[in-house]
């Protein structure tokens, strides 16, 4: 892996009007619930979405666990594993997985706090995407809170590299994502994505983009104790060039959406909006985390803004 921290001034000031910045922090105005597959562990997992108070963040309660393995905050520094997915845990031995989708719902939907009751291991699939999950926040409800919003702003790009992929994030007066993927074969081949965060933007441009796999990695994955939930109801899955599914995509690009998707999510691990722009190139989990620790290891590549921030 390699890092760049490009050469910045560090007078750089606010850019006027930061449209991804409320003023206020918010959580959901009530709590609501949801049943469905792990699509890694194939167990079924009962999840209720709690509101919390303010600077709590976006924390998950094991209820099926005891003492301090019950407890895991939602953030980068917790992430214990990327393989397929993203894992959080605690010093206790907790874990939950596959938190992407339901972090970039939050995120996108302008959630800052929250307390996520699960009694399973792995956040459920339900269709592969966040839709069921910006359903379930739009059905709750948000309330404002008291407590002003904080954001952490770009000064200066900050970029991770391996293998030919890379991520950076940079100076931007949004929070902005734009993604390129490029396989070798069919459908996919080279795909890009590009948007502007919002809750509208997200909800209709990214959050019904699947998750996708491969039908030949399937046994490999299922051996490796991955993918044991995964179906056609829960992702896209691509088989001699063509996709199995029988609706076929939602997008023509819809591959490069899901990316997007993935990567507000992980970036969502910051604590905090995100004042950039995300550039991904063949990026995937690992390389978002990396990115994440990256910056947080550059604090003068960044600032926190907000009404109380110092």
């Amino acid at each position: 892996m390699s890092l760049d921290f490009s050469p910045h001034k560090l007078t750089v000031e606010a850019p006027a009007g930061l449209v991804s910045l409320a003023p206020m922090q918010r959580t959901l105005a009530q709590a609501t619930s949801c049943s469905g597959i792990g699509v890694h562990s194939g167990d079924l997992v009962n999840m209720k979405l709690n509101p919390a108070p303010e600077n709590t963040g976006i924390v998950f309660i094991r209820t099926d666990l005891v003492n301090g393995a019950r407890t895991i905050k939602a953030i980068y520094d917790n992430v214990v594993d990327t393989r397929m997915c993203t894992v959080i845990g605690n010093t206790h031995g907790g874990k939950v997985a596959t938190i992407e989708h339901l972090m970039a719902a939050l995120s996108a939907c302008g959630i800052d706090n929250a307390v996520i009751e699960i009694d399973g291991a792995e956040v459920p699939v339900m269709d592969g995407s966040s839709d069921s999950f910006v359903f379930m926040i739009e059905v709750a409800g948000t309330m404002e809170q008291a407590q002003p919003r904080r954001a952490l702003q770009m000064l200066a790009p900050v970029t991770v590299a391996q293998n030919g992929k890379t991520a950076s994030l940079s100076p931007a007066a949004e929070s902005r994502y734009s993604v390129t993927i490029d396989f070798d074969r069919a459908p996919i081949l080279t795909q890009s994505c590009d948007v502007t965060l919002s809750p509208a933007s997200f909800k209709n441009e990214i959050s019904r983009a699947r998750t996708f796999g491969f039908f030949e990695e399937v046994d490999q994955m299922q051996k490796a104790g991955l993918a044991l939930g995964g179906s056609l109801d829960n992702a896209i899955v691509i088989k001699d060039d063509a996709v199995m599914n029988k609706d076929g995509l939602r997008y023509d690009n819809e591959f490069a959406r899901h990316k997007v998707l993935d990567a507000i999510g992980d970036l969502s691990l910051a604590g905090m909006p995100i004042l950039g722009h995300f550039e991904g190139h063949c990026c995937g989990h690992a390389l978002n985390n990396q990115l994440l620790r990256a910056v947080f290891a550059a604090p003068e590549a960044w600032r926190i803004v907000g009404d109380d921030a110092t």
